[in-house]
């Protein structure tokens, strides 16, 4: 069975049992119980789910819908709207500081390594081409296609395994 119809099938059932029963005091509609209860799932569902703010958008729209049915008008509407919207603002600030907090470049891995800039400390033995840099606090076996001097500055353009190919600081080249 579809949960859906589940779901409507048993807030349809309830609502008059609760108000056959004495649960809810007479004279108030039990669908506003429902659609706060509801709302409040959805409000505390928002902490734990990855949807920015869907959720706790339908769950303060449900409580305040659930709070204007209750009240059967004996709280002035343009209140509980206020209370709405003031909710709504709070949940957009808590969605926009949670996007803020999301990285914004890699910090590990290759993308971290490609573009850094870092200075030659010791040459093969015989061959200029073939070195060692300090990069991210390893030490790292570099190539490039031209000869290197210890102390030049090079930029990383590539990693191969343990190797980076490198080429001259002041060379934009790929």
């Amino acid at each position: 069975m579809n949960i859906h119809w589940l779901t409507v099938a048993l807030l349809a059932i309830s609502g008059p049992a609760f108000g056959a029963d004495g649960l809810v005091p007479s004279g108030i509609d039990p669908l506003g119980f429902w659609l706060i209860a509801v709302g409040v799932a959805l409000l505390a569902a928002e902490a734990a789910l990855p949807n920015y703010g869907i959720a706790g958008l339908g769950g303060i729209v449900l409580c305040v819908i659930g709070a204007v049915i209750l009240t059967n008008a004996e709280v002035p509407v343009p209140l509980m709207m206020g209370l709405g919207v003031i909710s709504a603002l709070l949940l957009v600030a808590l969605v926009i500081r949670a996007l803020k907090t999301r990285p914004r470049q890699a910090v590990t891995g290759d993308a971290a390594l490609l573009g850094n800039v870092t200075t030659v400390t010791a040459l093969q033995a015989g061959n200029h081409h073939h070195g060692w840099v300090q990069l991210e606090g390893e030490r790292w076996q570099v190539n490039c296609v031209t000869p290197l001097r210890t102390g030049q500055a090079v930029r990383v353009m590539a990693r191969k395994g343990l190797l980076l190919e490198v080429a001259p600081a002041d060379s934009q080249g790929a």
